[in-house]
């Protein structure tokens, strides 16, 4: 089977609907890229490690999560997310997603 499509895309908005927090996606791994300790310890649901797993700058929030595709949902709200990282990746809030860095010209 080849890799999964990816549902969500970098600066595109997003809810965690099992824990409820909103955020913006800042890189997407097609399968999951992470250890097997790690899942064990912190994927609890056991979410499929072949479907693409998200990098999340969550708002109001110092850290990054990793999250499985499974557990988000779009953020249709368009309001922005604080989180002191976001100009690292970002330049803009533009029509309810952040404008990547790396593709501005």
């Amino acid at each position: 089977m080849g890799e999964a499509e990816a549902k969500f895309s970098i600066g595109q908005l997003v809810h965690h609907v099992k824990f409820d927090y909103r955020g913006v996606v800042f890189d997407v791994d097609a399968t999951f890229d992470g250890d097997d300790e790690w899942y064990e310890q912190v994927a609890r649901s056991r979410p499929p490690k072949d479907r693409p797993w998200y990098h999340v700058l969550p708002d109001d929030e110092n850290h990054a999560t990793y999250v499985a595709e499974r557990h988000l949902a779009a953020d249709t709200t368009g309001e922005p997310i604080r989180h002191p990282a976001l100009a690292n990746f970002f330049l803009a809030l533009q029509k309810g997603r952040y404008l990547p860095k790396n593709l501005a010209s």
